[in-house]
């Protein structure tokens, strides 16, 4: 089984690395970093190394797109758009993480399509003809979205169950011992302080 996650100018390494530490640890997976180009790739702070190219790996099994500190970025890489577009007809599993999902909506995959992304860019989703809604992660189809950045180790579990089991799943999840109980309940805008989510959406939209 092969697991692509494309990495691209600005990607979030966060996004990446979350169901990268799930779905490596699935019987039978191989999860690879791939780019228009093998080599490094950066984020704004991070690198990670993409061992195969698009052209090297045309038709993975499943796909997870992650999202960039930059909201809109995944919308004009063509290269990234056009291996989105190419790559889904063969997947079992087309998935997105973060703004990955406006990527995913540029390829022309979400039309009528139930999708979410992070909160401050589930409003660009109706642009794409898509049906946002406020979930952690959202199954429509063979298309899974995650809400924002560490929502994808949610979606990873999830996509872990359908392609090995629950058990499996579950496994997983107490191997990384993954029990989140935060300090703070900001985790999402109906929780945080307004203060808090008018800063937060001014830093990521400029608004």
């Amino acid at each position: 089984m092969q697991i692509a996650i494309p990495l691209y100018s600005g990607y979030d390494a966060a996004d990446a690395l979350g169901p990268y530490f799930v779905l490596r640890n699935i019987p039978g997976a191989t999860v690879t970093f791939v780019a228009e180009r093998p080599g490094v790739v950066a984020d704004q702070e991070v690198t990670l190394t993409a061992t195969a190219s698009f052209a090297d790996l045309p038709a993975p099994d499943v796909l997870v797109v992650p999202g960039t500190g930059d909201v809109t970025r995944s919308t004009t890489d063509q290269e990234l758009i056009r291996y989105v577009r190419t790559a889904h007809p063969a997947t079992t599993w087309t998935t997105s993480v973060c703004v990955g999902s406006l990527a995913l909506g540029a390829a022309g995959l979400l039309e009528g399509v139930r999708a979410t992304t992070h909160w401050v860019a589930r409003d660009l989703l109706a642009g794409f003809g898509a049906l946002p809604v406020d979930e952690r992660f959202v199954t429509d189809g063979k298309i899974i979205t995650s809400a924002g950045v560490l929502a994808g180790i949610d979606m990873a579990l999830h996509l872990a169950s359908l392609l090995a089991d629950e058990e499996t799943a579950m496994a997983i999840q107490l191997g990384l011992e993954y029990a989140p109980r935060p300090p703070f309940d900001a985790g999402t805008p109906g929780t945080a302080p307004a203060g808090v989510t008018e800063l937060v959406r001014s830093l990521l939209r400029g608004t």
